[in-house]
């Protein structure tokens, strides 16, 4: 049966307008005016609320297998469904034992199976030696590939050097996946953390851990890789650049035809280095957030196809893993070296963003290209994702552009509820998500109401190796 939503802002790849959006069984069937609806359709009314294409997140640590301590799919996607994602592509590590290998593929399917309350697809990770494991993990449906060039905080996955790469990359290449890249260098990260440790630093500052992790650590990592790109030819994608230096040998790069897409997060985004307190870890990342200066270079970036989108790099972690108390003997709180390097964001990054959009102007149709058009095209879902149109996925969102709210800990949903933005005001609010035309969260006067039985799937994709 045919049902429909309408709102006065359908944003649709042709632009934001007043319309109904009609959903038989799990899809989009047409976008009309008000007046082409047959009267005898059901259509909710949203008025004014935003409706947008549910957001793909392209960059969330879910944990599972192994780790669902820190996180897991069904609390991961509870958080990701409140934030308005209907998608989310799932890292390699974290999980044990990490996603390297066709058995660690299946063993996280079915730790994920019947939990997830939106769609999923899985990353397969690219490591020190595991070159042979990478077209069948490709065969056997992951999106891509992930890779660190420096240690990534577990044992189990590992960073891999320039001579592993030339042994992967070609089976890559083959494969026609992007291959996601943690771009930084270790060489540039040691030699600072040496001279901090040898000056007597103190690890409770911020401008410390800034210093730890230098702009050289990411630029020489992007050049590193912009050379293997031109050498073979694979699709290459840089995960959360935080250094705007980077930006001018990547613009170059795209000017030379280089198959090249890039990401940056909503803290680097919406936060600055000369505002992060001394001892406030939960402000810890990697890369780390640098300066206002740099922050405001990312956003012209953003606006001008320097960088693609938008991703959020959710990495959640029990709250004594951020350091924030001395729980031990001997344990000094806030040592930035100490403290896990993540951001939970899936519960955060649309209100963070729309935030910063609302105060310099930019409009709706932009977060959605940053949010979840781009993204979808990254992980080989824009097809069935990323769009409000014909043929889609009816993944939707009712969103509240003008409310504003306190960041609390009841607005997360996450496993545990920790946040570097808590206490800051926001704008824009989810009022609504739906997964394949059928609601999976509600928050409407104030109560709050997900889907009785999750209903998230794993995407069915397929690989032709060239």
């Amino acid at each position: 049966m045919v049902h429909g939503l309408r709102s006065r802002h359908v944003v649709t790849p042709d632009g934001e307008r007043d319309a109904v959006v009609l959903i038989e069984g799990e899809h989009i069937v047409a976008v009309k005016e008000a007046s082409e609806v047959p009267a005898e359709t059901s259509v909710e009314d949203l008025g004014e609320l935003a409706l947008i294409p549910g957001l793909v997140d392209v960059h969330t640590h879910l944990n599972e297998p192994g780790r669902t301590e820190w996180e897991g799919f069904e609390t991961g996607t509870r958080a990701a469904a409140a934030g308005g994602f209907t998608t989310i592509v799932d890292m390699p590590l974290n999980c044990l034992p990490e996603t390297t290998d066709v058995e660690a593929l299946e063993l996280k399917r079915a730790a994920a199976r019947g939990k997830a309350m939106v769609d999923y697809a899985l990353w397969g990770g690219a490591v020190d030696g595991n070159q042979c494991e990478l077209e069948p993990l490709a065969v056997a449906g992951v999106a891509g590939f992930k890779c660190f060039l420096i240690y990534p905080g577990t044992d189990g996955f590992t960073e891999i050097d320039r001579a592993n790469l030339e042994l992967a990359i070609p089976h890559i290449a083959r494969t026609g996946l992007p291959l996601l890249v943690h771009a930084e260098l270790a060489g540039p990260v040691d030699a600072a953390v040496a001279r901090l440790n040898s000056s007597g630093e103190d690890w409770r500052r911020y401008a410390a851990y800034l210093a730890s992790r230098p702009d050289e650590a990411e630029l020489r990592a992007i050049a590193m890789m912009l050379d293997l790109c031109r050498a073979h030819r694979f699709r290459l994608h840089i995960v959360h650049l935080s250094t705007a230096k980077a930006l001018p040998m990547i613009r170059a790069a795209r000017m030379e035809g280089l198959p090249l897409s890039v990401e940056t997060c909503p803290h680097y985004l919406h936060c600055a280095a000369e505002e992060i307190p001394d001892g406030a870890t939960l402000f810890k990342c990697a890369p780390p957030i640098r300066s206002a200066e740099n922050r405001e270079l990312l956003w012209r970036a953003l606006l001008d196809g320097g960088v693609d989108f938008v991703a959020t790099d959710h990495s959640p972690c029990p709250p004594a893993m951020k350091r924030m108390t001395a729980d031990a003997p001997g344990e000094e709180a806030g040592r930035f070296d100490e403290a896990w390097g993540g951001i939970p964001s899936l519960s955060t990054a649309l209100p963070v963003l729309w935030t910063d959009c609302a105060r310099r102007g930019i409009p709706l149709t932009r977060l959605v290209q940053w949010m979840s058009t781009k993204p979808a095209t990254l992980a080989g879902l824009s097809s069935q994702v990323g769009g409000i149109a014909p043929g889609m996925q009816a993944n939707l969102v009712a969103f509240d552009t003008e409310a504003s709210f306190i960041l609390s800990a009841e607005h997360l949903h996450y496993r545990h509820a920790i946040s570097p933005y808590l206490g800051e005001k926001m704008r824009g609010v989810v009022r609504g998500t739906w997964l394949r035309g059928e609601q999976v969260y509600a928050n409407r006067d104030g109560k709050v109401t997900f889907a009785d039985t999750p209903r998230g799937r794993e995407y069915a994709l397929s690989c032709s190796l060239t």
